[in-house]
């Protein structure tokens, strides 16, 4: 499964629950939050826009940062 990474951000555990809830709800990923240095790594067949437009359903600003 490819592996993404993204900026997301979060300032809080209120922020990463938010992401946990949305990338759960999505389904068919697996992803881990590094709420310090604001990214988060998902592995999912979803496409890249697909991930990106779930993370921003936060109503937190996130950006791709690549392939990891």
């Amino acid at each position: 499964m490819p592996k993404h990474e993204f900026s997301v951000d979060m300032t809080c555990e209120g922020c990463s629950n938010a992401v946990t809830r949305v990338l759960n709800k999505l389904g068919g990923v697996q992803f881990e939050i590094d709420l310090p240095n604001k990214k988060v790594c998902i592995d999912s067949e979803h496409s890249v826009d697909t991930l990106l437009a779930t993370l921003e359903k936060t109503g937190k600003s996130a950006s791709y940062l690549g392939e990891k």
